[in-house]
Order: C-alpha cells, then sequence, then structure tokens
C-alpha cells in the first residue's frame, strides 16, 4: 500500500501560506473554465468539490443555486477562506484520495486544477466514482501534458520548481482512461492554453527570490520547441508570461 502522507502534509502546509494569495489570484479566481465547470453543476442537489483551493467552484456552483455545495481540502486555511468568502458553501478538511463521504452522497463533484498535485490520481478518480451516484457528474478540469516526452519533461520541470507539491501533470488521454475505467462515459473534453503572467503567478506560490531566478533561467534558456509551444514570452531579458495547457472533462457516472 502506498504511503504518501509525509508529501501530504508538506503540501497542506505550503498550501496554507499560500490561501490569500490563492483567492487573489486572477488565474484561480476567474475565467470561462470556471464558468463552464460551474455550469455542469448546476442541476444538482448536493455537490463536492474536491481540492477546492480559496473555493472558487464551490462558489460559483452555490451561486448557481445547488443547494448544498460542500469544499473539501487539505489544507485547513484553504477550507477556512472557502467558507468565509462565498455564501452557501460548506467547508471539510479532507483528503481527495479518501473522501470522508458515504457512496453515493452527491449529484455532482468538480475538481479544478488540483490533479497535479495528488500521489495517486487512480485513488482520487475512485473515490469520485464511489462518492458520486449513479447518472452524476463529475465536472474536471487540470493542466495536462503534452504528447511530446521533451516538452511533458519540461513542464514538469517548471511546475516543480515553481511548487515543490507538484507531482506530475498527465496526458489527457490517460485520465479519460482512468474515468472508463471506473465506470464513467466521457461526455466531453475541451482543450485550452491558459496565459499565465509570470510575476502573479509566482506570487500566488509564494516563491522565494532564489527559486523565481532559478525559474525565470529555466524558462528563458528553454529550446525554441519549447519556447513555440508553451508561448514562452520575454522583454529585456525577463520572462513576462507563458501558456501551459489545460483539459476540462465533463463525465457522466454510469456504473
Amino acid at each position: 500500500m502506498r504511503d504518501d502522507s509525509e508529501a501530504k502534509r508538506a503540501a497542506a502546509s505550503s498550501f496554507d501560506v499560500a490561501a490569500v494569495d490563492y483567492f487573489d489570484s486572477d488565474v484561480h479566481r476567474q475565467g470561462t473554465d470556471l464558468e463552464r465547470l460551474a455550469d455542469w453543476c448546476r442541476d444538482a442537489d448536493e455537490a463536492l468539490d474536491v481540492a477546492t483551493g480559496a473555493g472558487h467552484v464551490a462558489g460559483a456552483v452555490a451561486e448557481r443555486g445547488v443547494s448544498t455545495v460542500v469544499a473539501v481540502d487539505a489544507s485547513r486555511a484553504m477550507v477556512a477562506t472557502a467558507e468565509r468568502e462565498f455564501d452557501g458553501v460548506a467547508g471539510a478538511m479532507a483528503d481527495a484520495e479518501r473522501l470522508p463521504f458515504a457512496a453515493n452522497s452527491f449529484d455532482a463533484v468538480s475538481c479544478r486544477i488540483a490533479a497535479h498535485h495528488f500521489p495517486d490520481p487512480e485513488a482520487f478518480v475512485a473515490e469520485v466514482a464511489r462518492v458520486l451516484r449513479p447518472g452524476g457528474t463529475f465536472a474536471f478540469e487540470d493542466s495536462v501534458a503534452p504528447d511530446d516526452d521533451a516538452l511533458e519533461s519540461f513542464l514538469d520541470r517548471v511546475e516543480r520548481l515553481r511548487d515543490p507539491t507538484h507531482v506530475r501533470s498527465y496526458r489527457t488521454d490517460r485520465w479519460c482512461e482512468w474515468l472508463e475505467e471506473r465506470g464513467f462515459v466521457v461526455e466531453g473534453v475541451h482543450r485550452l492554453r491558459k496565459t499565465l503572467e509570470f510575476d502573479s503567478w509566482t506570487a500566488a506560490q509564494s516563491v522565494d527570490a532564489d527559486r523565481r531566478a532559478e525559474l525565470e533561467s529555466v524558462l528563458l534558456d528553454a529550446s525554441p520547441a519549447a519556447t513555440s509551444f508553451f508561448e514562452i514570452e520575454t522583454e529585456d531579458g525577463t520572462v513576462r508570461s507563458f501558456a501551459n495547457l489545460k483539459a476540462l472533462v465533463r463525465a457522466t457516472r454510469v456504473e
């Protein structure tokens, strides 16, 4: 049996420190991707947002009239932020791979830009399948890896420099395979590139000066293929922005 408890404690502690910055982060608090995920959950009576961060998805789902919205996260500060900032959201501390809810508890489950932190993503998918009622909706988004191995390695290096709790970005097809293995039908996949302003992206994770400088150096020294694919923009020897891939997956539990 895997024991990732130490890594999970470190991740929770890291996000405790970053809770305020996450709430204010443009990447997390707005976007058509956020609105799409919330819309997919709007017909639910009881919804669960896993790894809620500062609660933006949970809050958007509650705004759509869902009567019960539960926001869970391993970080106590993130849960407190979600409850404080969004009406109609109830928070609870929970491990995404061991959700403390009975089977068939929710009509919709969401998870946005968090699963690349999970040590065992297949266990997470299994837990979503367990707590979601048959016919329920899973609204999922995460940063995903490109199909090229070198570009995939570059992305994980950049993500881990910015945030050592990053585990891995998987390819979209892998997520769809895991879902189908757990009795989901994938109803649709939407891909997008999200441009990230370098300064705000590093500030959201409270990156210290030395690590920020190393991260910028890696982006500045990127291969032509990586510079093009990730749309790395520079000005006067500094990184202004780059783009990464996101996949939004809507799936229905049928088994």
